[in-house]
């Protein structure tokens, strides 16, 4: 057990070659993706994708931790199920005559702290029907504009947050 206020993190570490590879082999397959794997374009792609690698190492180098793919495939369900009841919930607030709509903004206290894993979350957050994140609040926290302020907004971000912790290989703080 940890002291209280301590940080625990994931122990895997990702070195600059690893995360070179991993990064190279996603741009490659989008590369392949996008030239429908034609022979002529094969040359090319792995040169792009080393460039592309090379200079998305130097925007954001190699961290601690890293993605863990079955918590990724579990997090794109997920989202993919919570999109779609969640667009459904907007339309029937937005088009639906007698259900009003109450608007508003929510301070949500984020655990992550300011950075990348921040920023996905975020990006994640945005993507979700119903809430919009706004910028920085009062010390850590994150502006949020909600569809319906009554709902439990807080709750379901805390669920969304620790579900992205959980995909990115990040631990919660202890205490």
């Amino acid at each position: 057990m940890n002291a209280p206020g301590t940080e625990v993190r994931d122990v895997r570490t990702r070195g600059p070659l690893a995360s070179a590879l991993s990064r190279g082999a996603v741009f490659f397959g989008l590369w392949l993706l996008l030239t429908n794997a034609a022979s002529a374009d094969l040359a090319p792609g792995l040169v792009t994708a080393v460039a592309a690698s090379w200079i998305s190492l130097r925007l954001m180098p190699a961290e601690q931790g890293g993605l863990r793919l079955v918590s990724l495939v579990k997090f794109l369900l997920h989202f993919l199920r919570q999109s779609i009841v969640a667009g459904t919930e907007v339309a029937l607030l937005a088009l639906h005559p007698r259900l009003p709509l109450r608007a508003g903004y929510i301070i949500y206290q984020p655990q992550l702290p300011p950075g990348t894993r921040r920023n996905v979350f975020c990006a994640i957050t945005s993507l979700m029907p119903g809430t919009l994140p706004c910028g920085s609040a009062d010390g850590n926290g994150l502006a949020i504009h909600c569809l319906d302020v009554t709902q439990s907004v807080i709750e379901q971000l805390s669920a969304e947050e620790a579900l992205c912790i959980q995909t990115l290989g990040e631990v919660q703080r202890d205490g």
